[in-house]
């Protein structure tokens, strides 16, 4: 199943059925009308079971998928959760030897962008790079899980852009700033739940910019597979419905490129991962004294 937020007088909860969107929060009237909350209420069976009866819902109930406008499947997560240095390829390309544990750190939930915005490059911010990921959208909340179990608490995947400005991240001696700023993680199209996506560790990651292919990855090469990362961060804190992990990028990032590759005002980015769908993004350069 896919799952989106679409905006009519505020974000909405639905479900993608071929070219066409299933407004949840009016066929399911007593469900939360947010994708978070129906993760957090347990209440995906429930939504399936209405999907798989779509052919007999009013089609008042429906709009067609080209005509809406998506947000971030889940625009409202606790919390950004992303990986460093996760794929062997990434740590060669930087001559750097793989981590021997998952190096995490966050990402402000206002930088979230949906499919299709624009991300804003600030006045006076350079260097700005792109990084194609598979994103982990947890199910239900969740602390201490083995490996063993911590796909049963996943509700599904996504597309995410973690966009960094390199100066500022290498200026800074660390990266919250450089990785916060606000529309800096394009997030989508959609929620794909795990029996659509298949296998985690057996998808494509694929970075196209202005249609010249930067990175093509899988992550069959991350270092630390989906499992294990959920697993390490729900050790030290707990994971709740809703909240989002980026799972780390390929090799092909433009600043280890000779010469370094960086976003510039009109360019197109999209990010593509098998089984899930490209999301695509343009930059735009703000100007000086724009608030």
């Amino acid at each position: 199943m896919k799952f989106v937020t679409f905006h009519d007088d505020g974000p909405r909860p639905g479900a993608v059925i071929g070219n066409l969107v299933l407004d949840i929060a009016a066929a399911m009237p007593a469900a939360p009308p947010s994708l978070r909350a129906i993760l957090a209420g347990g209440l995906l069976p429930a939504v399936r079971n209405l999907v798989d009866n779509a052919a007999e819902l009013d089609h008042a109930l429906f709009r067609r998928l080209e005509e809406t406008r998506l947000l971030p499947p889940i625009p409202d997560p606790g919390k950004i959760v992303c990986l460093g240095l996760n794929y062997a390829d990434h740590a060669r390309e930087q001559g750097k030897e793989p981590p021997v544990r998952p190096i995490i750190f966050a990402k402000a939930v206002t930088a979230l962008a949906a499919p299709g915005a624009d991300i804003v490059i600030p006045a006076g911010v350079d260097s700005v790079d792109a990084e194609a990921e598979l994103a982990v959208v947890i199910g239900r909340d969740c602390r201490r899980v083995d490996r063993e179990t911590a796909l049963d608490h996943v509700a599904g995947y996504t597309a995410f852009n973690d966009v960094s400005a390199r100066r500022i991240q290498r200026e800074d001696r660390q990266w919250f700033r450089a990785k916060g700023f606000d529309t800096f993680a394009p997030c989508g199209p959609w929620l794909v739940t795990p029996d659509e996506t298949g296998d985690p560790g057996a998808l494509s990651v694929t970075q196209r910019l202005n249609g010249r292919v930067m990175q093509a990855g899988t992550t069959a090469d991350l270092i630390f597979d989906v499992p294990a990362v959920v697993s390490f961060v729900s050790a030290g804190m707990t994971l709740r419905a809703g909240d989002i992990i980026a799972t780390g990028t390929p090799a092909g990032v433009g600043v280890f490129r000779d010469p370094p590759v960086f976003l510039s005002d009109g360019d197109l980015v999209e990010i593509e991962i098998s089984r899930i769908g490209a999301l695509r993004n343009r930059v735009r350069t703000e100007a000086r004294g724009n608030k």
